[in-house]
């Protein structure tokens, strides 16, 4: 009879952002590749600097069909770019692009990993670059990776120099091309030598560029690599599966089609050998390359000769006496890895899928929790599980063999130990500076996400042999719609705070609502919430009460805070939420992130927001608003007393437009937009009737219509990247500058990561340029923002970074930007 089974509890990490694992599924197929691979020792690293840099056609094609231990190693989880599917930014952004590669990855076979390097936005050059990120440190984490993963090889994506096109890029080949070096080097880096050891890749390449078949052979070519071929056991080419792959970056749009036929890949050497026939050229892949490996490798090609694709199971056998024979070889990376891939193809083989689940998506350490753990067995192997642990408690029951499709489920009651660690990213669980993550413990460097909070360890036998399988817990539902579907377990503490806003706007001296909503994420709840104020702002209440009654149970209290003065103050300070409950003191709030092609983010940062006290005049009371990618802008406006209406095709073709004092299109709503055509000539219309349009920043391919002013202009990949870079006034006369604020130097203070990107050029004679602002050693660039008058009305195009600048609170962008759309009646 089962008695129970055992969650161990993994400490430290708790896995937030981890992808739901089911139990593996594999075909007869996959199988076949699966066991050709296990005759494969061979490894590559991918490096470059930001999620969509890596070359999907060549990480399949070197891990599906060569068979190498592939991985992509990205300085950066792409937090600094900007969001085509909604509007998260900063940390948030590179929580959903890290998904987005891990996505990736799992379609192309390849694996994935990551330095503490920090994306801070565009940077023109590596110089730049180094002195935001701490060259040391993240030349540490490449070297670790390297001695850690022992590539044979490691790919650039990037060339080390002005080629690369982006700092970071530039940066990421420089650190690869040192670290090459540096990790053999026991001198370097000596203290990752108590877990690892120096590793001498044989030599490191660049994928040179071969975009639109332009091929760079500056560098002088070694050779091609045709990756365009197909595989008949996955029933696809590369081609086919690089495009699958490469679509999974959602947030940055780049979806795109499969291609099929040859397709080639090229090749320089930039040290170490220099390879003739191939990547691997000179490294042994073959199972003699370690010792006692011989016999393994024969055993391996028997496996596969043998191997019949009706019936798996048969191989179960031979896959456990290659088992026995790898498990006694000495300790080493290739015996680590190829015990994994055979027992990986073990449990495949034998038909074998395990899960294990908590009943509620949301648990809180110290309250109870129900779990249940499911196996089954597809085939006629022997097989026994002995043993499935709970909460480091070994529950031991009398045998319990798997019969052939019967399923198994065996439910259980465990209290959550009080220490448990809740859902934080370990990148995220300590304060940064602008250029790198801190992470304390560090051996999670490299890791794409957390370790699994609980996991079920299941002991069971085939044929007579121990084999010791971990599941990770997981909350699986079903929606009416989706069907069955997989979410991450979410530890959480037992109340959090959500405020009503982010950012809080005052430009007078009169008290505003600030909305506090409670919530129990476990057991009923009840204590005490007050504000920690900054100096100069008070609250009318000091501390209020609440009640939680059940779980997921929600309640909202509001605090009257006002600042003491406003008339010259321009000033971002931060209000924080302290919550008090049996004793303890917790300050989280939750934020979650979901969306269809990834899973359900929650994380719990601290509840707090900002307070910006602003010396601000408006005029104007309604705003008509076209929604832009990622845009926020809207609800800063409201912040500052706007009313503003999105707008939609009802109401930019049929609808009043002239109620409105402005209207302002979102940031690249003319490269995602495909009405905007339409309704650009609306739009001009209530330009020329007297309205004010202004539109914030548009890449300049692909745009929908080149029409996107009244007079023409041309976009440019031009940019200034210094968030302090010093800002002239052109035009110090126009209205824009002194109505309804008078606009000064002292407003381009306390930007963020950029002024402004893709500004224009070969303006029309018929705009005003206002600003010229340039980089470190370039010349002045005057393509920020034009205003022209048309008809009665005003048009203005900016390309400063309004959609950074206003929900961080700066004081000065809000002064600016209610100018630019505030017209003298």
């Amino acid at each position: 009879m089962v008695k129970g089974f055992c969650l161990t509890l993994i400490s430290g990490l708790v896995a937030v952002t981890a992808w739901a694992q089911r139990s593996p599924l594999i075909n007869a197929a996959d199988i076949k590749l699966q066991l050709k691979k296990l005759d494969t020792l061979g490894s590559v690293l991918y490096i470059a600097a930001h999620p969509d840099d890596e070359n999907t056609r060549l990480l399949g094609y070197l891990a599906k069909d060569k068979l190498y231990r592939t991985g992509y190693l990205s300085l950066t989880r792409g937090d600094g770019g900007q969001n085509l599917v909604g509007d998260e930014q900063g940390e948030l952004l590179g929580l959903i692009r890290t998904q987005e590669l891990l996505a990736a990855r799992r379609i192309d076979g390849a694996e994935q990993f990551f330095t503490r390097a920090l994306d801070f936005g565009f940077s023109k050059n590596p110089a730049e670059t180094f002195t935001i990120w701490d060259k040391e440190k993240i030349l540490g984490d490449v070297v670790w990776m390297i001695r850690k993963f022992q590539p044979d090889v490691i790919v650039c994506r990037f060339p080390p120099d002005s080629r690369a096109g982006h700092g970071h890029h530039t940066a990421s080949a420089m650190l690869a091309e040192e670290a090459f070096e540096a990790a053999a080097d026991p001198k370097r880096y000596p203290e990752q030598l108590k877990q690892l050891k120096p590793w001498k890749a044989h030599r490191i390449m660049w994928n040179s560029f071969n975009w639109g078949g332009a091929i760079d052979n500056s560098a002088g070519l070694l050779y091609e690599l045709n990756v365009g071929t197909f595989n008949y056991l996955l029933g696809r080419g590369y081609g086919e599966i690089a495009a699958e792959s490469r679509s999974q970056h959602k947030s940055q749009g780049f979806g795109v089609a499969a291609t099929r036929g040859s397709s080639y890949e090229y090749f320089a050497p930039v040290k170490g050998d220099k390879p003739v026939y191939s990547l691997l050229d000179g490294v042994n892949t073959t199972w003699t390359r370690i010792a006692g490996g011989k016999p393994i490798g024969e055993m391996v090609d028997k496996a596969q000769a043998n191997f019949n694709i009706e019936d798996p199971a048969a191989s179960v056998p031979a896959l456990l006496e290659i088992r026995k024979a790898i498990q006694a070889l000495p300790e080493g990376y290739w015996r680590t890895q190829k015990l994994k891939e055979t027992e990986d193809l073990l449990l495949a083989c034998a038909g074998l899928w395990m899960e294990a689940y908590s009943n509620a998506q949301v648990v809180v350490p110290g309250q109870p929790m129900q779990g249940s753990v499911q196996l089954l067995c597809n085939s006629n192997a022997n097989v026994m599980v002995d043993q499935i642990t709970f909460g480091g408690k070994d529950t031991v029951f009398n045998k319990l063999p798997l019969e052939f499709n019967r399923l198994r489920t065996i439910n259980e009651s465990m209290t959550l130990p009080a220490g448990l660690a809740e859902s934080q990213p370990y990148w995220l669980q300590d304060p940064h500076p602008i250029g790198i993550y801190t992470i304390k413990d560090p051996m999670m460097v490299g890791y794409p996400e957390n370790k699994p909070a609980l996991e079920a360890v299941i002991k069971l036998r085939i044929n007579g042999e121990q084999l010791t399988v971990t599941r990770p817990v997981q909350y699986k539902f079903t929606d009416p719609v989706k069907g069955e579907l997989y979410e991450p377990l979410v530890v959480a503490p037992p109340v959090v705070a959500t405020l009503n806003n982010s950012v809080f706007i005052f430009t007078q001296t009169q008290s505003q609502p600030v909305q506090v909503k409670l919530r129990a994420m476990g057991l009923p709840n009840k204590g005490t919430i007050r504000l920690q104020l900054p100096a100069g702002f008070t609250s009318q209440e000091a501390e209020q009460s609440y009640e939680l009654s059940s779980k997921g149970d929600e309640t909202a209290v509001t605090f009257h805070i006002a600042p003491q003065k406003v008339a010259g103050i321009n000033r971002t300070d931060t209000l924080r939420v302290e919550i008090r409950s049996e004793g303890k003191v917790y300050t989280q709030s939750i934020r979650t992130i979901a969306y269809d092609h990834i899973p359900d983010i929650n994380i719990f940062p601290e509840a707090i927001a900002r307070l910006v006290t602003v010396d601000l005049q408006r005029n104007g009371r309604k705003l008509g608003y076209i929604s832009g990618a990622g845009d926020m802008v809207a609800a800063s406006l409201r912040q500052v007393g706007y009313e503003v209406t999105i707008l939609d095709e009802k109401e930019i073709m049929n609808g009043d437009l002239q109620q409105y004092d402005a209207i302002i299109a979102g940031v690249r709503v003319y490269n995602i937009n495909p009405r905007i055509k339409y309704w650009q000539p609306r739009l001009m219309e209530y330009v020329k009737n007297g309205g004010t349009y202004l539109v914030q920043y548009n890449v300049s391919s692909p745009l929908v219509t080149t029409d996107i002013g009244p007079y023409p202009f041309t976009l440019t990949r031009d940019r200034v990247t210094d968030e302090n870079a010093a800002v002239g006034i052109l035009q110090p006369q126009n209205e824009v500058m002194h109505y309804p604020n008078k606009i000064t130097d002292r407003d381009f203070d306390g930007w963020i990561q950029e002024r402004g990107l893709y500004f224009t050029q070969m303006a029309d004679a018929s705009y005003q340029k206002l600003f010229a602002m340039h980089d470190k050693g370039e010349e002045d660039l005057q393509g920020s923002t034009l205003v022209a008058n048309y008809g009665k009305g005003r048009y203005v195009y900016t390309s400063l970074a309004f959609f950074r600048e206003l929900p961080a609170g700066v004081p000065g962008a809000y002064r600016l930007f209610v100018n630019l759309i505030s017209k003298k009646k």
